[in-house]
């Protein structure tokens, strides 16, 4: 058997791990400031994070749901402390198409309404619900597609009242900061008209945290900066730290019934002690304000820089949009520099690195990109 080809790869193996860095099999260092699609929120291999998953398999790796697992409770205590919402109902599950599929379904429980308001250029993930809500029909097959999905302009507040007023809207997903899309910042303004006209039409307001979320933006959530609450927080990625773990934070008008969500793997033991350890170095190392700090320091250096056309984002989520004639900045950042970063077509390159990062590691970074503008291909 041979693996199912689905993946454009880079010929680089990792072998090895520590903090901000990885090590391919040949022993070549490289400065890893994608930390794989912005799952790693607390470092490689974080020795906190490795005693915690190692003492839990001592004991117990996974029992079902039909048990009481008392590290989900101290999840959800923990979470709602660091993430302020103490308030809220926690449900676990294994990845952010997952989250989102649960969010979608739960907020049609709740009002008895179909119709999704989603927005251009949004990812929301790969399965049924999830993948229907996400613009990008070349990873839409023909079963996923439904007309229960308004897509509207992002950052429209005329077009978003338009859509609440001729159609009964079950819920409206956005991500505070477009990921995939572009590292595209909703405006405080607009989730705040998002937030006012859920309460009025009694829809879901879903803040899809998955990328943006667990601190990133130098918030928790990144739609904190609007100083509104969601209804639905879901999330994962940063969660655990590469460890498969995702969940949803709910609020507290929407009530549970048995049955009505359900899953496997959610919320196991392992998945639990990694969530855990990164809650607990995010607030132990106050890894939000780093965040912050190195994120700003990122963003003002880059706007320095020649070329660049914008430079977008909040916090470690940060997107450098370059001219078409520089498409090849991101691979000369791999393979001349040793440095990983990401992509979002066509030619934004998408930083979200370790939410421990140094600033010395940052300007690393800042120097090998610097360089790459600076070369006469470039200008």
């Amino acid at each position: 058997m041979k693996l199912f080809d689905v993946y454009p790869l880079n010929d680089i193996v990792i072998d090895s791990a520590l903090g901000s860095y990885v090590w391919d099999d040949k022993g070549q260092q490289y400065l890893d400031m994608y930390g794989g699609h912005a799952v790693i929120s607390i470092g490689h291999t974080n020795p906190h994070y490795v005693k915690r998953l190692e003492d839990q398999l001592h004991k117990v790796g996974f029992y079902s749901n039909s048990i009481k697992i008392p590290l989900q409770v101290q999840l959800a205590e923990k979470l709602g402390k660091v993430s302020g919402k103490e308030d809220y109902q926690l449900f676990l599950c294994s990845s952010g198409a997952e989250a989102n599929e649960n969010a979608l379904k739960l907020a049609s429980f709740y009002n008895g309404r179909k119709k999704v308001i989603a927005f251009k250029k949004a990812f929301h993930g790969r399965t049924s619900l999830a993948v229907a809500a996400t613009d990008n029909p070349t990873i839409v097959a023909p079963v996923n597609q439904t007309d229960n999905i308004i897509f509207l302009p992002f950052n429209d507040e005329a077009a978003l009242e338009e859509a609440f007023r001729n159609n009964d809207i079950s819920s409206v997903i956005i991500e505070g900061i477009q990921g995939v899309g572009g590292i595209n910042v909703a405006a405080d303004s607009f989730l705040q008209k998002i937030r006012s006209l859920c309460d009025a039409y009694n829809a879901v307001f879903i803040a899809d945290s998955v990328q943006c979320g667990y601190g990133r933006s130098g918030k928790f959530y990144a739609h904190d900066f609007s100083a509104v609450h969601a209804d639905i927080y879901s999330m994962a990625k940063g969660m655990g730290n590469g460890f498969p773990v995702a969940g949803i934070s709910i609020a507290p008008k929407i009530q549970p019934k048995h049955f009505m969500l359900g899953t496997t793997f959610g919320g196991n033991h392992l998945a639990c002690a990694a969530a855990l350890a990164v809650l607990e170095i995010i607030e132990q190392d106050d890894l939000m304000k780093n965040a912050e700090m190195i994120g700003n320091y990122l963003i003002e250096e880059l706007k320095k820089l020649p070329l660049i056309k914008e430079v977008r984002g909040r916090g470690l989520m940060i997107g450098i949009e370059l001219p078409e004639e520089l498409k090849e900045v991101k691979k000369n950042l791999l393979f001349k520099h040793k440095i990983f970063t990401g992509e979002a077509k066509p030619n934004v390159i998408r930083l979200l690195p370790a939410l421990n990062i140094t600033k010395t590691e940052a300007d690393i970074f800042l120097e090998a990109i610097k360089e790459e503008l600076e070369t006469p291909s470039a200008s």
